[in-house]
């Protein structure tokens, strides 16, 4: 293995619809992809159709392949929590129903210990008038969704859920992080 190539992780964050938490993760520097789809569910190979009745279990999310070296799973887990509400059971604005949940699919014992250890951290700090009700639970299979789903947001911009939902929370996220933005 050559000792300069980077090393690359994943996570996968549930926080609402995917196309408005997708372009706050893509933004960042140490961010190699991010795809939007499915995954804590039971239902094998499901489609956005199926997701949208609530019905298979599953809930809308993020894939991120990010490069530890340069972004850190904590950091990411922290925007996470910046980038939407963690305290709305299967809620996210306007978007209602468990695929809509806030969820963290840990891939490993220190991913899943940093995801409590920073819920309970923020919960103590009661930044939030409710407690947080982010799920931590094992990482399922992940489907991707369809490919109009990918990079939606930077697609449609001008898309008027977009420019309501999506894009604040990409400025609140672009604000407060400045710097592990890309060029």
């Amino acid at each position: 293995m050559d000792s300069n190539a980077s090393r690359t992780e994943t996570a996968v964050f549930a926080g609402g619809c995917f196309w408005c938490i997708e372009p706050v993760f893509s933004q960042l520097r140490g961010v190699l992809k991010v795809v939007s789809g499915y995954t804590g569910g039971y239902t094998v190979d499901p489609t956005y159709k199926q997701i949208c009745t609530g019905t298979t279990g599953h809930a809308e999310a993020i894939e991120i392949t990010y490069d530890p070296d340069v972004i850190s799973f904590e950091e990411l887990l922290e925007i996470f929590f910046v980038a939407h509400d963690p305290t709305t059971p299967n809620r996210q604005g306007n978007d209602i129903g468990t695929q809509y949940r806030s969820a963290v699919f840990y891939r490993s014992d220190e991913q899943k210990h940093a995801a409590e250890r920073m819920i309970a951290e923020l919960d103590a700090q009661r930044l939030w008038p409710d407690p947080i009700v982010t799920e931590v639970t094992s990482a399922a299979h992940f489907y991707p969704a369809e490919d109009y789903h990918q990079y939606y947001y930077a697609n449609n911009m001008h898309q008027p859920y977009c420019m309501a939902v999506a894009k604040p929370k990409v400025a609140k996220v672009r604000a407060k992080y400045a710097d592990k933005l890309k060029n």
